[in-house]
């Protein structure tokens, strides 16, 4: 047995993912899916009744990594033949980021000269990595095309529960750094969001004038307290990495307030930009890369890929993993999408 090279910690039934998947993910999904085209086991078109409205288009949304040395661990030679070394380490890299549809396969122009695939080189010296800017920049590139040439449809991306693709705008509600008590230093001031909960009142997160501690920072312990929270022995954050122990939710202060509602709900850079022009964005439930079937189009073009002659250079890997992409042909795209429905 070969030793692990990591933790894998499976969260799938987590309560706060399972809360996201079964409240959130799939009643959004099923709504859309409803528009959608769909294919048989059979990877046969099925063309049922459907609701009325534009045609839904999903387009998955990932990033993966070529390198130069990934090849064939097992090859044929002859018995003649020399034993050939393999190249130490895994060689240059090339970062792919990329949408695809089961319906047009990878996200470009119907004539494929305009495409919102970015293509970097991550290594030291060189482009660096895939940042909240490349994000925006390639949702928008994305937006332009299908604006242009699929205006007749309406479109939805879905992105990975990444923390990049999570950022939110500056200033918005959040429990990342509020201190267990009083404070002076926490200068955010938020109303309360799902006022609704609390008979139409905000809550202030400050103490308000005639209070001994006027204008200061309630602090999470108050702010639960106020919302009903039984605070008793509940310390501020579960260790330094805020890890709490899993399946309760309940163990320290940030966990219980990170996850009250208007808390949660704040809409990410992302999904504002996008649902101003008319995009809606979807985030995958945390600890499901199976639902994104963009993986399985990485997985067969690497399958491609490491059948190419091998080289350490990185006009050749670009070339290579390029072509490997525009190999997975689009019937493929077609029952990698079924497969990810049928989970």
């Amino acid at each position: 047995m070969h030793p692990k090279k990591g933790q894998y910690s499976d969260g799938h039934e987590r309560p706060d993912v399972v809360a996201y998947r079964q409240g959130q993910f799939l009643p959004a999904w099923w709504k859309l899916r409803a528009r959608m085209d769909s294919w048989s086991r059979e990877n046969l078109p099925e063309f049922g009744p459907n609701l009325p409205g534009k045609r839904v288009v999903v387009w998955f949304h990932d990033e993966t990594i070529f390198y130069a040395h990934d090849r064939r661990q097992k090859s044929w030679y002859h018995k003649d033949a020399p034993a050939k070394p393999y190249s130490k380490g895994e060689g240059v890299s090339l970062m792919i980021a990329d949408f695809v549809s089961s319906r047009y396969g990878w996200l470009r122009s119907p004539d494929g000269t305009r495409s919102a695939r970015v293509v970097m080189s991550p290594w030291i010296g060189k482009d660096g990595y895939f940042t909240n800017v490349e994000i925006w920049q390639q949702a928008t590139d994305a937006m332009d095309i299908l604006n242009e040439f699929y205006p007749d449809e309406e479109h939805v991306f879905v992105y990975d529960n990444a923390t990049a693709h999570l950022q939110r705008p500056e200033g918005s509600l959040s429990a990342t750094k509020m201190p267990k008590g009083p404070s002076d230093s926490f200068f955010v001031e938020v109303p309360l969001r799902d006022a609704q909960e609390f008979n139409g009142n905000l809550q202030t997160l400050y103490f308000p004038g005639g209070h001994p501690q006027a204008g200061r920072f309630k602090g999470m312990e108050t702010i639960l307290q106020e919302r009903g929270v039984d605070t008793t022995n509940k310390k501020a954050q579960c260790g330094k990495n805020f890890n709490c122990p899993t399946p309760a939710l309940d163990y320290c202060l940030r966990r219980i307030l990170y996850n009250q509602p208007d808390f949660e709900n704040v809409k990410s850079l992302l999904e504002i930009d996008c649902k101003e022009s008319g995009f809606q964005v979807l985030f995958l439930p945390k600890f499901h890369c199976e639902l994104n079937f963009i993986e399985q189009c990485w997985g067969y073009a690497k399958h491609i890929y490491r059948l190419n002659a091998e080289s350490s250079r990185a006009d050749v890997l670009e070339a290579n993993a390029l072509a490997a992409l525009d190999a997975v042909p689009l019937s493929l795209n077609q029952y990698f999408s079924k497969e990810t429905v049928l989970c």
